[in-house]
């Protein structure tokens, strides 16, 4: 069934709602090694016990070290939970949450990239909620009486922007992954670190990139009402990545246009709390659960065509984009300025090597990912509502068999 005329009608509604969820407001600390202050800030809130999470993968190269370093000299009490090794599942959550009650931690320390961010909020919700399981906690949205234990955020990729986002996504026992958005969630400090992103691989970090990227321009054209300030950040984070992508591709090792990345990374996640995502996001998420694409080059490879097909309903803001960006002139149109900044992109593409991804989409794969898409796009407020037809036509663009 068709259900485009229903997405129609509801399309503003997801960003309505999520304007009446709470966000988290943290300080945040940068600069390269920022991790080492996680001591001082530990002791100076008045936290004596706290859980460290991590990924097995993190903790193998000892990244923790330095925080358990600073712990100790704060004279803070920690374990190391680094059981993490996939996405979140409910097992992994309910290990956590006995580790951080068998501490009695009054805090998390969150150090790794999504996995661990989502893993870590679930963890932080459930010490709250200690007598119900998991499972139950597997809500659309997840109300937490007096917020969440107190999570400090260290992302290790500069891209999802988990650290700060309100939602989390669960792998159940069956393999089916179900999204929550935590109402309460606690993230007083993030802690944007440039050394833990410097020996990402090259790929991990072009795909980390994009996808930041993808936030923060799909949150600038989202049909949502949002405050000035978060215009900004979003349109800042097109800007940072832009600029700072193609150097850190060329010079692994610099150190600011690292941070900047980070800084980008965490803008689209305001994004993603503020404005929500589109159909860039709805195209990959069916594209990659269809053929196991790893969520930055299914967004790399949805990207510009998702953008080039609705630049008639949204090249005023891509122009806007491109006057923020410094990519066209304040004498250029409209058509003129949205074009150059989707040429921007497209270079940006070919100086990662995402122009060489090899689409999975087959054309017998049509109606399902269509209903697929159609069925994802109601979580956004895109800047207008594909039909099934447009979704085909996109479809098509990216299919090779």
């Amino acid at each position: 069934m068709d259900t485009y005329l229903f997405r129609k009608q509801i399309h503003r509604l997801p960003g309505k709602v999520i304007h009446h969820i709470p966000l988290p407001q943290p300080q945040v600390v940068e600069g390269h090694g920022s991790r080492k202050q996680i001591g001082e800030i530990c002791r100076e809130c008045g936290y004596k016990q706290v859980l460290l999470v991590t990924d097995q993968t993190l903790s193998g190269l000892g990244y923790e070290r330095a925080i358990c370093q600073a712990l100790d000299e704060a004279g803070v009490g920690y374990t190391v939970f680094n059981e993490i090794n996939s996405e979140p599942t409910i097992a992994l959550i309910e290990a956590g949450r006995n580790a951080a009650l068998g501490q009695q931690a009054e805090c998390l320390i969150a150090l790794g990239g999504g996995s661990v961010m989502d893993t870590c909020k679930m963890i932080a919700a459930g010490v709250k909620m200690p007598h119900r399981s998991i499972k139950s906690l597997m809500l659309k949205f997840l109300p937490v009486h007096g917020k969440t234990l107190p999570i400090i955020a260290v992302p290790s990729t500069a891209g999802t922007g988990a650290e700060i986002t309100v939602g989390a996504v669960v792998t159940n026992s069956h393999g089916t992954k179900s999204s929550t958005v935590l109402i309460g969630l606690e993230v007083p400090h993030v802690i944007l670190d440039s050394e833990l992103t410097v020996h990402a691989p090259q790929k991990v970090t072009a795909a980390c990139g994009m996808d930041a990227l993808s936030h923060c321009v799909e949150g600038a054209i989202s049909d949502v009402d949002i405050e000035e300030s978060d215009m900004r950040m979003s349109e800042e984070g097109v800007r940072l990545i832009l600029q700072h992508l193609p150097i850190v591709m060329k010079d692994p090792e610099n150190i600011d246009a690292r941070l900047a990345l980070c800084r980008a990374a965490m803008y689209g996640g305001n994004a993603i709390n503020t404005q929500l995502a589109g159909y860039v996001h709805a195209f990959a998420h069916s594209i990659g659960a269809k053929y196991h694409l790893p969520h930055g080059q299914a967004i790399s490879l949805m990207l510009l065509p998702v953008l080039e097909y609705q630049k008639s309903a949204c090249f005023e803001k891509y122009a806007m984009l491109a006057r923020y960006c410094k990519l066209a002139d304040e004498k250029a149109s409209d058509e003129e300025a949205s074009e150059q900044f989707l040429s921007a992109l497209r270079q940006l593409e070919k100086q990662c090597n995402m122009d060489q991804i090899v689409s999975p989409v087959r054309a017998d794969d049509h109606e399902e990912l269509i209903r697929m898409i159609a069925k994802d796009s109601i979580n956004y407020s895109a800047p207008f509502t594909f039909s099934n037809e447009d979704i085909e036509q996109v479809l098509k663009g990216v299919t090779t068999a």
